[in-house]
């Protein structure tokens, strides 16, 4: 009996990038099944019909995303999935919080094909990837991602709407939920997050875009 075809998703809003990692992984892995996705919405839409993922390459800086937002969505919604970030930007505090919020590895965007393809088996085997890191360890960072990790993939997507300035009536017509349950849902938000309005939850999610240099 043949095995499973390995699945990859590539999120990216750049059609021309996605076409390159596409071409890449049908050339390094024979009988590879690549999905394409191009946005937060777009990459939410596809985990709820599909099951049998096995890796995602993610770019960190797609529509409905702020900065490590979608990785730590995907950490809620699929806990044993690997993720391996793909981004232009590698500086080393980048790296380091890419791997602290639950990456499995990290590949700059600038990086030869040989490298995504040895990223992409490493991963894979159950390994991780992270060749161009050497930044120290970050508590603080450690810290937000833990305060993160407790929140649902729905209270996820509560807070992100929360972070645009929606009201609950607004967040409940976009998610189709009742208002109420919305308002459950930001109030266990704030408690899990520690925060003690809304403002400050937002201010917490600005802190996952990565121009920030720390969290509040």
């Amino acid at each position: 009996m043949s095995e499973a075809p390995v699945t990859i998703l590539v999120a990216d809003d750049h059609p021309m990038f996605r076409s390159a990692i596409v071409h890449a992984l049908n050339a390094a892995i024979i009988g590879c099944r690549v999905l394409e996705v191009s946005s937060q919405s777009t990459l939410e839409a596809c985990l709820a019909t599909e099951f049998d993922i096995d890796l995602v390459l993610l770019d960190l800086t797609m529509p409905g995303a702020i900065g490590f937002s979608s990785l730590l969505w995907l950490r809620a919604e699929r806990p044993d999935l690997p993720v391996l970030v793909i981004s232009s930007d590698d500086r080393p505090r980048t790296v380091r919080r890419a791997q602290q919020f639950g990456a499995a590895g990290f590949v700059p965007k600038a990086a030869p094909v040989e490298d995504l393809n040895k990223a992409v088996r490493r991963v894979l085997d159950g390994g991780l990837w992270f060749e161009s890191t050497r930044a120290e360890r970050s508590e603080q960072d450690a810290m937000l991602a833990a305060r993160f990790a407790q929140l649902t993939p729905q209270q996820f997507r509560v807070l992100m709407l929360l972070a645009e300035g929606l009201l609950n009536k607004q967040i409940a017509d976009r998610l189709g939920l009742a208002e109420n349950t919305v308002k459950i849902h930001v109030t266990a938000v704030l408690a899990k997050l520690e925060c003690r309005s809304r403002t400050q939850a937002a201010v917490l999610v600005k802190s996952l875009d990565l121009e920030e240099g720390s969290a509040p």
